[in-house]
């Protein structure tokens, strides 16, 4: 028996994305439906009840949507000017609004009626929201104001001033649901407590605040402005614990999905980041055809939700329900054709051998020739040039390159020659094919005048790319001198300050670390 081993070449392959169980759970999301609206998207929010329409805010009106359909069935238009920020009530049958006209509505879901007018602020009312478990509504106004609203009687019953610029965002928990949070565009994040209507907390997110999110627990917020997200211990004072930048333009808005577990955050840059509540890591990206400026996603992750800056609401669905179907009737035919003769005959599973490669195949022989003749051909050349770099590495490594090399025709030369100046500078493949290379020169070197004049150009682009290579080495090696020299001059300097300060720590300081190494490939 044979103790060959195969050819790894996976080793020199691209690495593509981990497949998790999330990727494969929100790869299932369908092909986006889009539907043209009025104007930018303000604001989406789903029902909490089934079906689970959503209202859809732009321009002058209200849209409730059917997810499944697609089609609007409820239109609130009961607005000279743009309406803000609707959003449903716990049980989904209210509606409740701000807009341009300075006022907050309340609408009937089902008939479409206006219930209630609270009047009282004197800007523009961006965002509004349902206080958990009381008649009550709190808005949030350009006026730099938030106010909290008695529904039986429109009045206002409490107002908190203490912003310097104009409120965007909000936020509540019905695990704490007398706390309201409000973030402006003055980088503050303010908490109340609407029982004592005090100010408990304050806090600098560093960038003009979009989007505020309370964690279930309500021990946890999260405020989105500029590129970051940062996370805020309520129960400690407001206490940072960390932030999150995965997006390079501002993110506009946050929500929970996956029972609570899986955040999204949208952007002007076009994606949509999902992150784990438990890590707050990365799971998985989703791209749109322009800025996110509203998200929202049902309760089972159906369906979500993105409003475009264009006017654009792309809805994508979740479809499952045909794929069960489909694979109930499998099952079921497998168990009426198989019921009898499963309880009589030992099904074997059939035995599997993988096929030998023909590179493998001819190493194994030492056709070391006929071993790089194979793994030359176009269509592995074009799309598995790993697998090439592999050959020449292991042949190289037995010391037999050159004898692959010898002998070879003006095509089989062209073939070898443009697949080095094509793959060299691949950051993969460039220290075994600098190598292959030079072995090939090596090989040829004394018979470079009497090669056909296509094959001698394409030797002098090799020379030349070599070269190249070589500067950029010795460019990068330049470049981790100088980074060592500002690290250690950085490291120096720290060293006498902290002496003149009397202490003995003479380790350079995170920022200066983080600041000054750079890693080089």
């Amino acid at each position: 028996m044979s103790d060959f081993k195969r050819l790894n070449t996976k080793i020199l392959k691209k690495s593509g994305p981990v497949i998790t169980q999330d990727h494969i759970y929100w790869k299932k999301i369908g092909v986006p439906v889009l539907i043209k609206e009025f104007g930018p998207i303000d604001y989406i929010d789903f029902s909490p009840i089934e079906p689970h329409y959503f209202a859809v805010t732009c321009s002058v009106r209200v849209q409730v949507y059917n997810p499944i359909t697609k089609l609007v069935v409820k239109n609130l238009s009961r607005f000279r000017e743009n309406a803000y920020g609707a959003v449903f009530r716990s049980d989904g049958r209210l509606i409740c609004a701000g807009g341009e006209e300075t006022n907050v509505k309340l609408f009937d879901v089902s008939t479409k009626s206006l219930l209630r007018l609270f009047k009282g602020h004197t800007a523009p009312v961006h965002r509004t929201v349902f206080m958990h478990g009381k008649p009550q509504i709190g808005s949030f106004s350009d006026d730099k104001s938030v106010k909290i609203w008695d529904i039986p009687t429109e009045k206002n019953i409490s107002t908190f001033t203490g912003h310097t610029d104009y409120i965007r965002a909000g936020a509540t928990c019905s695990a704490a649901p007398d706390i309201v949070l409000s973030g402006g565009y003055d980088n503050i994040v303010k908490m109340y407590d609407t029982r004592t209507e005090t100010e408990i907390a304050s806090v600098n997110h560093g960038s003009p605040v979009e989007s505020l999110l309370f964690l279930p627990s309500g021990g946890i917020f999260l405020s989105a402005g500029g590129t970051e997200i940062k996370i805020w211990d309520a129960a400690a004072g407001a206490k940072l614990l960390g932030s999150i930048s995965q997006h390079h333009k501002t993110i506009t808005c946050l929500r929970l999905a996956s029972n609570n577990k899986r955040l999204l955050s949208g952007s002007l840059d076009r994606h949509v980041k999902i992150y784990d509540v438990a890590t707050f890591k990365t799971i998985h990206t989703l791209d749109f055809p322009n800025a996110i400026l509203s998200l929202g996603v049902s309760k089972n992750d159906d369906t979500l939700v993105a409003g475009l800056v264009d006017g654009l609401v792309s809805i994508c669905r979740r479809e499952e329900e045909g794929e069960k179907k489909t694979q109930k009737k499998v099952s079921a035919y497998q168990f009426a054709s198989h019921s009898h003769s499963a309880t009589v005959d030992t099904i074997v599973p059939e035995l599997k051998h993988d096929k030998e490669a023909k590179h493998d195949h001819h190493l194994r022989k030492f056709e070391y020739t006929k071993a790089l003749d194979c793994v030359l051909l176009p269509y592995v050349v074009k799309k598995h040039p790993h697998v090439t770099v592999s050959v020449m590495q292991e042949l190289i490594r037995r010391r037999a390159l050159h004898k692959a090399f010898r002998g070879r025709d003006t095509k089989s030369l062209i073939q070898i020659l443009r697949f080095f100046v094509r793959n060299l500078a691949d950051y993969r493949f460039t220290r075994v094919l600098i190598d292959a290379a030079n072995i090939f020169i090596d090989t040829y070197e004394d018979s470079v005048m009497s090669l056909p004049p296509e094959v001698g150009k394409l030797f002098v682009d090799l020379v030349q790319l070599l070269n190249q290579e070589m500067e950029l080495s010795n460019d990068l090696a330049e470049l981790q001198g100088m980074m060592s020299m500002l690290l250690a001059s950085q490291v120096t300097t720290e060293e006498i300050d902290r002496s003149s300060l009397g202490t003995n720590d003479l380790q350079p300081s995170a920022d200066a670390q983080k600041n000054l190494v750079v890693t080089l490939s």
